[in-house]
């Protein structure tokens, strides 16, 4: 299948290299050496050598599953929502430091990486981007400092994200 160009994206073959130019930026990938890449104005085309061995039909999927992250994220972008469940849990962003207050000691700082945006909404955090593996990457980082725990459910969630809740100890009512 095909991949095709919405207008005002440009791509390009550099030296084992395929560079993708849109809207919002511009993002490039390293090819592997099994996978021909034929680019034109308005579609780009994935081939192979060999249909019947495996490791090649697997980079060409691969392959063309990246290039067309690339191809939606300099048009559209990605985003990841973030919630923060618990009392007095909170968090703000100056710059490209992301600050939590996330029932620690100490507010714990984040460096959001370059080419990532947060924006901090009452208890969600958004972490946007055009590089679809760097969004993905940074949400789970940031999650990754205060997990959700299963009893109360306090911590930082992805939004779809459905917690199994565990019920908590019955024991010692009454019983001798």
């Amino acid at each position: 299948m095909p991949i095709e160009l919405p207008k005002g994206t440009q791509a390009k073959l550099e030296s084992g290299f395929i560079i993708v130019k849109g809207p919002k930026g511009e993002l490039k990938i390293k090819l592997h050496d099994l996978v021909k890449v034929d680019v034109s104005d308005k579609e780009i085309k994935l081939s192979i050598a060999d249909m019947s061995k495996g490791k090649e039909k697997a980079l060409w999927g691969l392959f063309r599953s990246l290039i067309k992250n690339m191809v939606v994220g300099v048009n559209e972008g990605y985003a990841k929502k973030l919630e923060i469940n618990g009392v007095g849990y909170k968090a703000a962003i100056s710059g490209s430091k992301l600050t939590l207050n996330v029932g620690f000691s100490h507010p714990v700082i984040f460096e959001l990486p370059a080419g990532i945006k947060a924006e901090v909404q009452a208890n969600n955090i958004i972490i946007s981007g055009i590089d679809k593996q760097l969004v993905g990457e940074t949400a789970a980082q940031i999650r990754k400092i205060r997990k959700p725990e299963p009893y109360k459910g306090k911590g930082i969630k992805y939004s779809d994200e459905i917690l199994r809740r565990k019920a908590g100890k019955t024991a010692g009512k009454g019983e001798k």
